[in-house]
């Protein structure tokens, strides 16, 4: 464990109260498929073994902390390695485009972080990214210029160490003494001055003061919920749309918008018949409650067990899980009709399964597995080449002879293989908006114009789904995202001048593969996932039967 200079101030998790924070002082995030989670330390003692004041514990004021006494030479002058993986994420994510669940456990690895370290680094990176709404508006008040006219790297080290002030267990001396020497390490000593200017005028509240102080001049609920709970006023607009359309109260959106910034809990699935989830119970991964062959990861570094590294336990949130299996289970009608050459009844022609837009492969390996125990066989289409490749990856670990990697667009599907399949999985292109939790930057990339750019190409992938499904087979149409605009009127769309279609219950087909029995999901006919009821992403599902 490197060093970090004294005084670096490891808590134990993050606060309540602070809106882009995890609440309590749980795990620490998901790092991604094969990343590292962690407790984010263990309190009490700063890394050079200083016993805390009171006051750090307590979110000292203004004078009462002493991180100003300290003379320019003794100031921390390097970056603490967990504080510039953050940075680094945060960088990446602005300049880059990138998404923060890819880079984390690569810097991660690249720094040779230890898991308490890199519970740090995620709590952090996730925090800052989450609660960016929020800690704007903060800054904005402890800045003498707009934050647009701020060198970017200069903001993103206000954000790091707003999230450590405001969100954190982390001593104010050590949060601020850390991120100025990170400033200094890598933007400069005139910007570090700047930052610690700053972070002293953020530091002289507690995020319930601030967040009284910013509140008390709103008197629009929108505008209220979108500053509190860090998400853009159009995504609290969209999520008090979507309670509605899909018969919740609108009561529940500050539960939804507390538990977007919750850091989610790892699911595991083994692969029905082909993997086992022995080694992670061993590792302290407990049952899930919600579906069979599930379990929620305990942290650490999954890519340490060999059942992940073989791809017979694979990373999946059990919404995901929840969908997949709904859409296999099904009841298609039973045996062939007709007769045989013997006269006895025909035998039933194996099914054969199509997952249309399959990248990068996760519901495909599950569904390859569930195909392999019913007989079935799947064929995976992915029209980008690069994912296509990660797909079958994914299959690796199922029988060759039960899938096939289809690389092309799914809108021709219908046309070039007309009625060739009993079931078709639909997990269409979507904004994301039920995933928030997991990936923390999306909420600040969407804007209202994705749901319209991207609802055509939802309703020509299911009508190429329906062309493709046989009479009498289904077609699961899946969003992550519990827009009305993605889920319910692309389905109704679809569907309204059709009369060989027929919505089958999506909520009991979730119940029936659920452990619990009743996930109170369903409603008119559809079902929606919500991650303050089932903690799960907010998934989608509708079951359109083609009729014989």
């Amino acid at each position: 464990m490197s060093e970090s200079g004294s005084g670096s101030g490891r808590g134990n998790g993050p606060q309540r109260g602070g809106s882009g924070g995890q609440r309590g002082a749980g795990q620490a995030g998901q790092a991604g498929q094969g990343g590292q989670s962690g407790q984010a330390g263990q309190g009490g003692r700063g890394r050079d073994g200083s016993q805390r004041n009171a006051q750090g514990r307590e979110r000292n004021r203004g004078p009462q902390r002493g991180f100003t006494e300290n003379a320019p030479s003794q100031r921390t002058r390097r970056a603490d390695p967990p504080r510039l993986v953050a940075f680094e994420v945060l960088r990446a994510v602005a300049s880059e485009d990138a998404y923060a669940n890819l880079v984390l456990p690569a810097r991660i690895r690249h720094h040779n972080l230890d898991k308490r370290d890199a519970g740090f680094a995620t709590e952090l990176s996730y925090g800052a990214l989450r609660g960016q709404g929020t800690y704007d508006a903060i800054l904005a008040r402890c800045v003498d210029r707009p934050l647009d006219q701020l060198d970017p790297a200069i903001l993103d080290a206000l954000r790091i160490g707003a999230h450590q002030l405001l969100a954190m267990r982390v001593p104010a001396h050590a949060a601020l003494d850390q991120t100025v020497g990170l400033a200094r390490a890598v933007i400069g000593a005139g910007p570090s001055a700047l930052i610690n200017a700053v972070l002293r005028k953020v530091s002289a509240r507690t995020i319930e003061e601030w967040l009284d102080l910013l509140l008390s001049e709103e008197t629009d609920e929108t505008k209220k919920a979108a500053i509190r709970y860090a998400h853009p006023e159009w995504i609290v607009r969209a999520l008090r749309q979507s309670l509605v359309a899909h018969g919740r109260p609108v009561s529940e959106i500050s539960d939804l918008l507390e538990a977007d910034n919750a850091a989610p809990v790892v699911n595991l699935v083994a692969l029905p018949g082909l993997g086992s989830l022995d080694e992670a119970l061993e590792g302290g991964a407990t049952p899930g409650e919600l579906v069979e062959g599930s379990a929620l990861s305990s942290g650490g570094d999954l890519g340490r067990l060999a059942s992940v590294r073989e791809g017979t336990t694979r990373v999946q949130d059990v919404g995901s899980q929840l969908v997949a299996r709904a859409m296999a289970a099904v009841d298609l009608g039973g045996s062939a009709s007709g007769t045989g050459a013997d006269g006895g009844p025909a035998t039933k022609k194996p099914e054969r399964w199509l997952d249309m837009c399959a990248g990068p492969g996760g519901k495909a390996a599950l569904l390859g597995a569930l195909a392999r125990e019913q007989g079935a066989t799947l064929l995976a289409n992915e029209p980008a080449p690069h994912r296509a490749k990660l797909v079958r990856q994914a299959l690796a670990a199922v029988p060759h002879e039960v899938w096939h990697v289809r690389t092309g667009d799914g809108r021709e599907v219908g046309t070039e293989m007309p009625e060739s399949f009993d079931r078709v999985l639909v997990d269409a292109p979507c904004t994301g908006l039920g995933a928030l939790r997991r990936r923390p930057e999306s909420r600040w990339r969407r804007t209202p114009k994705d749901l319209t750019d991207l609802g055509p190409l939802q309703r020509e992938l299911l009508k190429s789904a329906l062309a493709a499904v046989k009479p009498g087979g289904v077609v699961a149409y899946v969003t992550c995202s519990p827009h009305p605009a993605e889920t319910t009127a692309v389905v109704s769309d679809v569907m309204r001048k059709r009369d060989d279609l027929e919505l089958l219950d999506a909520g009991a087909a979730l119940d029936s593969v659920s452990l619990t029995g009743h996930l109170d999901a369903g409603h008119e006919l559809t079902a929606q996932l919500w991650p303050h009821v089932h903690r799960t992403d907010a998934m989608f599902l509708a079951l359109i039967h083609k009729k014989a």
